[in-house]
């Protein structure tokens, strides 16, 4: 497969375009009622390829089908989002054969640098990566870290039933935590293998968010987090149900040294599904407002920006200044690439 670099890429951008990201950008710095400011964390596309085997699989993403980098920007430009960081969501690229996902993974990839490169400044990528297949999924990372910067790299919270903590992706975690890597975790509804009643509003509904507990206690669990100190996770939905059952988690991590609580307080977290007047308050309390990102899970079930913006507004009882850091500053210290290239 023919491969390309993002820089490649960017140097390619025809002259009009940049110079009208340029006429943006002067906007935002005058602070306009318009400017977009906000940076997504939390946004999915697809290609046609992998949208197809989901479907096949069984997943129901109809709002996925279709997807281009201009239906991401007219909701972007209605929520006053400046960038987006492009994600595949579940059920990742990977269906039973290494070979396969390794080239659909690719696709992916380059398919994501190629929307950054033609909308300059309005798109960063969290790389998506073949696992199971470990050794695949390194040669990915690599790629997409060196030759595409990529903003990050972008996991499923379990693999055929294996939690982020498992010793099989001992070798990944090792490299991504020498490159101090950003990992943006998804959920994936594990359960679905054996609990074959469950429908896909079921799955989405409630096991994401249980999956995505799941893959936080299995990095507390098994030490991953005191091992691998210099990955930086963003956990989706507001940490699924973790800020409800901290104590459990506690209990069930006593192994930590500096504790459960400690380590929780050291991830960072997306307001996606995150910003009711039900969920938020526990969430604020346990979250530091540093390691908040603003996140929309556009265009799955999240909501546009223009919502979740306005959830956080009006359920968070944050000041000004904590909004701005939660849907922007925040994201610009995890991700400094994004504040020198847009």
């Amino acid at each position: 497969m023919h491969s390309i670099s993002r820089r490649a890429f960017l140097y390619g951008c025809a002259a009009m375009g940049a110079g009208a990201f340029a006429s943006r950008r002067g906007l935002a710095a005058q602070g306009g009622p318009t400017a977009p400011f906000r940076i997504d964390t939390h946004s999915h596309f697809t290609v046609p390829k992998l949208y197809e085997l989901a479907t096949a699989r069984g997943v129901s993403q109809p709002t996925l089908k279709g997807w281009t980098a201009r239906k991401s920007l007219d909701q972007m430009d209605e929520g006053g989002v400046a960038t987006s960081i492009l994600s595949i969501s579940d059920p990742g690229v990977h269906f039973g054969d290494n070979n396969s996902a390794r080239a659909l993974a690719r696709e992916c990839n380059e398919a994501a640098a190629r929307a950054i490169a033609d909308h300059p400044g309005r798109f960063g990528q969290f790389a998506v990566l073949p696992l199971p297949d470990v050794d695949g999924a390194l040669a990915e990372a690599t790629y997409a870290l060196d030759t595409l910067k990529a903003d990050g790299i972008v996991v499923l919270s379990s693999y055929e039933g294996k939690y982020l903590g498992n010793p099989m992706y001992a070798p990944l975690w090792s490299e991504l935590n020498r490159r101090r890597t950003v990992v943006y975790c998804h959920p994936f509804c594990a359960a679905c293998a054996v609990q074959t009643t469950l429908n896909d509003g079921q799955a989405r509904g409630v096991e994401f968010v249980f999956d995505t507990t799941r893959a936080i206690l299995s990095v507390l669990q098994t030490g991953t987090v005191t091992r691998f100190p210099d990955i930086r996770f963003i956990w989706s939905h507001g940490g699924g149900t973790v800020p409800f059952i901290t104590s459990r988690l506690a209990g069930a991590a006593s192994n930590l040294p500096n504790g459960a609580m400690a380590e929780l307080q050291k991830f960072h977290y997306d307001t996606a599904q995150a910003f009711n007047p039900y969920t938020l308050p526990s969430f604020k309390k346990m979250v530091p407002v540093s390691r908040i990102v603003f996140g929309t899970d556009f265009p799955l079930g999240g909501g546009s920006a223009a919502t979740v913006a306005k959830g956080l507004a009006d359920n968070g009882g944050f000041t000004p200044a904590e909004l701005r850091a939660i849907e922007r500053d925040n994201a610009l210290a995890l991700l400094p690439g994004l504040g020198r290239a847009r």
